[in-house]
């Protein structure tokens, strides 16, 4: 069975966003070029941050469109991301799975935050 080892999102600015999740991981990208950064997640897993005007073959879309999603313990993390000015797409409310909130980063890709029920 295949597992996927990383995550690959198609931003505008590499450096920017490498910036951005770095501040948002609390940890500096490993690899880190004008056209790619690349993150070592817990437990393994990579994020990669390509140039949308770069990666090969050419990306149809122009930004957004992915959602990371972070399963988290307590409410901490609007706080501390409200505070911060991340803009935020959705209030923290209750859905099926859980309490979630979504915030969005500067390429328009979804960041989730959950607490699962």
């Amino acid at each position: 069975m295949l597992q996927p080892t990383y995550t690959l999102l198609y931003v505008d600015d590499p450096e920017a966003s490498g910036r951005f999740y770095a501040a948002l991981t609390g940890r500096p990208p490993v690899e880190s070029s004008p056209t790619f950064a690349m993150f070592v997640l817990d437990g393994g897993h990579k994020l990669g941050l390509w140039s949308r005007h770069t990666v090969a073959p050419a990306a149809a879309a122009a930004g957004g469109g992915t959602e990371l999603a972070f399963a988290v313990p307590d409410d901490a993390t609007h706080a501390a991301w409200t505070e911060s000015g991340l803009p935020i797409l959705q209030a923290p409310t209750d859905l099926d799975f859980g309490r979630t909130f979504v915030a969005v980063d500067p390429d328009g890709h979804r960041l989730r935050v959950f607490r699962p029920h």
